[in-house]
């Protein structure tokens, strides 16, 4: 069997680079490690981290062609981040313009999770713990 760690990272590739940079910094709170334009790809590569844990890589391709998200597509279905109070992270959603589904609970744990989407319509979820 093969022996996994950890995840490493989420690659997201995105159609509005300034738009989906600023989403995920000046939103979600993500810290730009590095920033690279690979000019023989014409492409951005962003690495992100989070309370010093190095999670995404967003990238910009020219014409990338649109992904299905909605219904349930088959494929990864979501990204979720984990928030200690749900209301405190809807109101700061909220005071971005961002209106997240309506608050949920998880028929197994009994956590309460909401969904929002970034600039791309990926599905994001923030569970609370």
């Amino acid at each position: 069997m093969l022996k996994l760690e950890a995840v490493h990272h989420i690659a997201i590739i995105c159609s509005d680079y300034e738009k989906s940079k600023r989403f995920y910094t000046e939103v979600l709170g993500f810290q730009i490690d590095r920033e690279v334009f690979r000019e023989a790809r014409g492409s951005y590569k962003l690495d992100l981290s989070l309370n010093g844990q190095y999670l995404i890589e967003l990238f910009s391709f020219p014409s990338p062609p649109p992904r299905v998200s909605r219904p349930e597509a088959c494929g990864l279905r979501h990204i979720a981040f984990k928030v200690s109070d749900i209301e405190t992270a809807i109101a700061a959603l909220n005071a971005q313009g961002i209106k997240p589904e309506p608050i949920r609970t998880d028929e197994f744990t009994g956590k309460r999770f909401t969904f929002f989407a970034d600039p791309d319509d990926l599905p994001i979820e923030l569970y609370e713990i």
